[in-house]
């Protein structure tokens, strides 16, 4: 018995003994959950305070431009995204405190099944709200870290963009190592991205040789390689056999031929690169970036071939006979190379530019490969005139004759070779933008400037050969118009200078609204902005890169201006009917317009708006009533001469007592040379206010009239027959109206007989008057026929009356 009652005690007992650690287990959890408690944070306000730093952190993005405040704004970016992470690291817990409550209380139940109490069903629609409110303030704050992380992709992005056009930041020598750590240590992210674009080309690599596409892909792999590397030689070769039978003799078969080689090398190139970018554009699974980058490749493929091949067909060593401009074959051969290693050089470290910007790599990975890209650019700029001053320093030491160098091409390479020295300079004080930006501006203007040298060429002589009467396209021409060699002359000079007009502008349009890597216009960043300030000028809204545009506008613009007025007034208006007068009219009406409209698209370029100009409107109305009145009249009445053309140049005119013709009229006065040569200079305003006599005006004829006087006891008819005869013997003397003779006078001192003549104009009078005299005066001896003797007066001493004669008188 006693045995029966100690189990249940030991079982008691060794069941306390078990429970123990659970007691205490129970008795720590209180502590530990005390312990584990999340950290209270008002989310009501440090939301809205991390929203309200990101919204300011955009707006002063889109207002940044220098290097050191994108630098700022990426790490307050960074920062950003940081504390928007912890703040959803210490909401998570809350939400988790919140789920195990819920979880609790288990889910609601059926309608119908169970009965819960207010309560419990109050608990759980609080915990519901506090679960959809946490919920979507962690969406919310995770949003703000993303949005604050892509911003600070977008002013990396920005800042990299930026040192394109910041060209007056220093970011440390080429001979530094920091521009060269991107090679030596390159940094972990860059080393990643280029990882995963390898990556992304590997794929697509593999993907293209699958056993779907292996066979396009083999195909279009050898017709890239067939086309890029006997392409232009294929096309050559029947282009050399047409050129000879099809084209007509003369300048155009060069300028066709060197359009044709730049075509043709473009063309094979940049559609060789088409098929090799096109083996993965077509993939199905070719990811994004390699499309984009296979289109940045044709694209610079493009650029490169225009350089290569335009260097190709000027120098045109296949065909020295046919070369555009005037290179000996020693030099042209000896820059042979010089085109394709400029065009290599560009399109290896464009790849490595378009790379860097695909991937977003760092800055220091950008400045390396635009340093490169501009000192292999500058190295070959700076080479090929040295490698030209020394072939031609030895042609001339072995005796050998070189080309006649123009002025153009002088200056030509002399604007090369310091271009390439200002880039070497740049490269090595450490302005890589600056050096980046003037390395491009060089491409893109030798660009142009070649691609229209070669076009106006091809333009001029492609007019030559269309109207020229020796070929088929004028002979068809002239005998189904019925027009005269002039008229073929004069429409083969007027298709060829709208054709060269077309191309300028063009060409000047190209300038201002493109550089090679960017398609905005031209864009400089510069500290001189700083100083600019003042309210006048802001308001004329006057920035550095209007004001480059603005000033190679004005020298365009001059230079075709000077140019168009030198055709029309040497090679255009010539071959008119026109005179002379009214040719000089049209060109000097010609340039005052352009002068006008130049200075007007000078000062759009500048961003200045005529509503802007009203106080200096303002300000010049003073002096136009003082000391511009007479100018302003002057230049009014310069403008009516030229279009109502009361006087022209070439005109004889009289003046105020000066005679003279009229050789120039310009904006303020009219130039009258005299007959001793010298110049007077007339206001224009006095030949609008003045009685002006012209001479000349009308096609007017000149009148040659001799007085004679002759004794009383000539023959009149006689001395009327001989006169006429020697007028009617003089050529200058006109038939029609016929000569004259008119009785003037008959008195004691003799007969005053006047004979007329008609000349073709009034400047022959003076010399057919003279001629006449003498002829008259020989043929009057020659008749015993004098003229009347000059009258002699006799002065007699007056008789003295004395007193005596008086008292005669008487």
């Amino acid at each position: 018995m006693q045995k029966m009652l100690r189990m249940p005690l030991l079982l008691a007992l060794l069941s306390c003994l078990m429970m123990t650690p659970f007691f205490s287990q129970a008795e720590d959890t209180p502590s530990q959950t005390e312990a584990e408690q999340p950290v209270k944070v008002n989310v009501g306000t440090a939301l809205p305070a991390l929203q309200k730093r990101l919204d300011t952190l955009k707006q002063q993005v889109s207002a940044v431009k220098t290097d050191k405040k994108f630098t700022a704004l990426n790490d307050d970016a960074l920062k950003l995204a940081e504390d928007a992470n912890k703040l959803a690291v210490v909401l998570a817990p809350q939400l988790t405190q919140i789920q195990a409550q819920l979880d609790v209380l288990g889910p609601a139940p059926a309608p119908g099944t169970v009965t819960e109490t207010a309560q419990v069903v109050g608990q759980r629609k609080q915990l519901n709200n506090s679960k959809t409110l946490l919920t979507t303030q962690i969406e919310q704050v995770k949003a703000i870290a993303v949005n604050a992380q892509n911003l600070s992709s977008q002013i990396y992005g920005l800042r990299r963009d930026a040192l394109k056009t910041q060209i007056a930041l220093n970011t440390g020598s080429i001979l530094g190592e920091k521009f060269w750590s991107p090679l030596i240590s390159p940094n972990e992210k860059d080393t990643q991205r280029f990882d995963e674009f390898g990556s992304q080309v590997s794929d697509a690599w593999h993907q293209a040789w699958d056993e779907d596409w292996y066979f396009g892909s083999g195909f279009y792999l050898l017709l890239a390689l067939v086309i890029g590397l006997f392409g232009r030689k294929a096309l050559d070769r029947p282009m050399n056999w047409i050129l000879p039978r099809w084209l007509p003799q003369g300048r155009f078969r060069r300028s066709f031929l060197a359009c044709f080689t730049t075509l043709s090398t473009t063309v094979t190139l940049g559609i060789s690169m088409q098929l090799i970018c096109y083996i993965f554009t077509r993939l199905p699974d070719t990811s994004r970036l390699v499309m984009d980058f296979a289109d940045q490749l044709v694209e610079l493929t493009w650029f490169s071939a225009i350089i290569a091949g335009l260097g190709i067909a000027l120098l045109s060593n296949s065909h020295p006979s046919w070369r555009l401009p005037g290179i000996a074959d020693p030099l042209a051969k000896t820059l042979a190379s010089f085109p394709i290693l400029l065009a290599a050089s560009i399109f290896i470290f464009g790849i490595i530019e378009q790379l860097n910007g695909l991937v977003g790599s760092s800055i220091d990975a950008t400045l390396f490969g635009n340093g490169l890209s501009a000192l292999l650019v500058a190295l070959n700029c700076l080479i090929a005139p040295i490698r030209v001053n020394r072939m031609r320093r030895k042609m001339r030491a072995e005796g050998e004759q070189t080309e006649a160098r123009s002025t153009m091409a002088g200056l030509i390479h002399l604007v090369i070779s310091l271009t390439a020295f200002v880039i070497l300079l740049a490269l090595l004080i450490g302005y890589i933008p600056l050096a980046r930006f003037v390395t491009f501006e060089l491409l893109w203007i030798g660009l142009v400037v070649s691609c229209l040298y070669l076009l106006i060429h091809f333009v001029v002589d492609l007019c030559e050969a269309v109207f020229s009467p020796t070929t088929q396209s004028g002979k068809i021409l002239q005998s189904t118009l019925s027009v005269n060699e002039r008229h073929l002359s004069l429409a083969s000079t007027l298709f060829s200078a709208l054709g060269k007009t077309t191309l300028l502008l063009m060409a000047l349009v190209a300038l201002l609204n493109g550089t090679f890597g960017t398609t905005t216009p031209l864009e400089l960043v510069s500290k001189i902005a700083d100083i600019w300030g003042g309210k006048g000028l802001e308001s004329m809204n006057i920035i550095p890169a209007h004001a480059v545009n603005a000033v190679l506008c004005l020298v365009v613009g001059w230079y075709i201006l000077r140019s168009s007025r030198r055709w029309l007034d040497h090679e255009f208006l010539p071959k008119t009917t026109m005179d002379r007068g009214l040719r000089a009219s049209l060109v000097t009406l010609f340039t005052n317009v352009g002068y006008v409209l130049l200075i007007m698209l000078t000062l759009s370029m500048l961003g200045i708006e005529w509503n802007r100009l009203a106080w200096i409107v303002s300000a010049l109305s003073v002096g136009i009533g003082f000391g511009l009145q007479e100018i302003v009249k002057n230049f009014i009445s310069g403008l009516i001469l030229l279009t109502e053309r009361p006087v022209k140049v070439g005109d004889l005119v009289s003046i105020s007592g000066v005679e003279g013709d009229i050789r120039r009229i310009n904006v303020r006065a009219t130039e009258i040379q005299l007959s001793d040569k010298s110049t007077v200079i007339v206001p224009n305003s006095q030949l609008i206010s003045q009685n002006v006599r012209n001479a000349t005006m009308g096609n007017a004829q000149g009148v040659a009239t001799i007085a004679l006087t002759f004794p009383l006891d000539i023959d009149p008819e006689q001395v009327r027959n001989l006169l006429l005869e020697a007028y009617g013997l003089h050529e200058s003397i006109l038939e029609a109206p016929a000569p004259s003779v008119s009785f003037k006078e008959l008195g004691p001192n003799g007969i005053v007989l006047s004979v007329t003549g008609y000349v073709n104009s009034p400047r022959m009078v003076s010399g057919t008057r003279s001629d006449l005299l003498y002829e008259i005066l020989k043929m009057l001896r020659a008749a015993g026929i004098s003229l009347s003797q000059t009258q002699t007066m006799v002065l007699e001493q007056p008789h003295r009356v004395t007193v005596e004669d008086e008292a005669k008188g008487q």
